[in-house]
């Protein structure tokens, strides 16, 4: 395909239709929101199409969208709400739902698909990271290290020299560094194993009796509990735990866990009884990270993200849980 001057839109729409998630997942990464990536792959679209003619052939169809969405996620940080807090907040943080990236998964014969959503750079603690560094070197970062771009590809896309996109990866990578777990190197993060099950069983458990003594023997001693869009991060067994009970959740009765996996990684929807709806709302979703046996990190989601996870809008009183 040399030119697409002269494509119609159902036919331009063919085309780009079949590349739309894995280019959500890597404008999510650059961004850190499902919602802002959706936005964004919108617009990538909606440039492709307008610019069609600059289509040339020089490179993968797939290239020239995937060159189209970064500016397009550039773009946006250049306007964005401040740079994260230096705690490790990122308050516009959304989860990203196992059941969507499967999409991408299914096809392993397609490898830049299997390295678009290779476990390790979908995790909370990765985009998190991420989300750290300046736009710039993170459009390096994850063009040369997630998707695999030479360098040249990489300088062509950013406007800059070779020599500079190196160095602007090496700042990334050293960003990286500074902000992910220390234990990242060796981290297998969402391997599902008897041990882990057995763990989310008894904190869900836990959670569903607000027995705050038994989650506190779960806990690694560093461990880390954010709740985005709400600022604030609790480090430390104590920190994480004084602030459940200050929050009143020893009061809490009627609560119920659903497990489910986003970003490759176990989580609990928790869901609430209303006695005037006559059923379970949801309240919470709880994503874990857990390392060598205790659970090492807690990211808590409000109940709006529970229609986008595919979780019920309702439990029923006599619900399995």
């Amino acid at each position: 395909m040399s030119s697409l001057s002269e494509v119609d839109e159902p036919a331009f729409s063919e085309l780009a239709e079949p590349h739309r998630r894995e280019l959500h997942v890597h404008c999510y990464r650059m961004l850190g929101s499902f919602e802002d990536a959706e936005d964004t792959v919108q617009e990538t679209f909606l440039r492709a199409w307008r610019r069609r003619e600059t289509f040339e052939g020089r490179s993968t169809f797939r290239a020239w969208l995937y060159r189209i969405a970064t500016n397009a996620c550039l773009d946006l940080l250049a306007k964005r709400r401040p740079e994260p807090a230096t705690g490790g907040e990122v308050l516009w943080l959304q989860p990203y739902p196992d059941r969507l990236l499967d999409e991408l998964a299914a096809d392993d014969a397609d490898e830049p698909e299997t390295l678009a959503v290779a476990r390790e750079t979908i995790e909370l603690a990765y985009v998190i990271a991420v989300q750290h560094l300046a736009p710039r070197p993170r459009a390096a970062l994850i063009l040369r290290d997630v998707l695999g771009w030479p360098a040249k590809d990489v300088a062509e896309l950013l406007g800059d020299s070779v020599n500079s996109v190196n160095s602007a990866l090496q700042r990334a990578r050293a960003g990286m560094r500074e902000h992910l777990p220390a234990e990242r190197q060796d981290w297998t993060g969402g391997e599902e194993d008897s041990a882990t099950r057995e763990l989310l069983r008894r904190f869900t458990d836990a959670t569903v009796a607000t027995d705050v003594g038994v989650l506190a023997t779960m806990l690694r001693d560093d461990v880390r509990c954010s709740m985005p869009p709400t600022p604030g991060l609790n480090v430390g067994r104590d920190a994480v735990v004084n602030d459940w009970i200050q929050d009143g959740f020893e009061g809490m009765t009627g609560l119920r866990g659903v497990p489910t996996f986003v970003n490759r990684q176990p989580a609990i929807a928790f869901y609430i009884w209303q006695e005037q709806e006559g059923a379970y709302v949801p309240l919470v979703i709880d994503v874990l990270r857990i390392t060598d046996g205790a659970i090492t990190e807690i990211v808590v989601f409000h109940d709006d993200q529970f229609p986008r996870l595919g979780l019920p809008e309702r439990l029923p009183a006599d619900g399995a849980s």
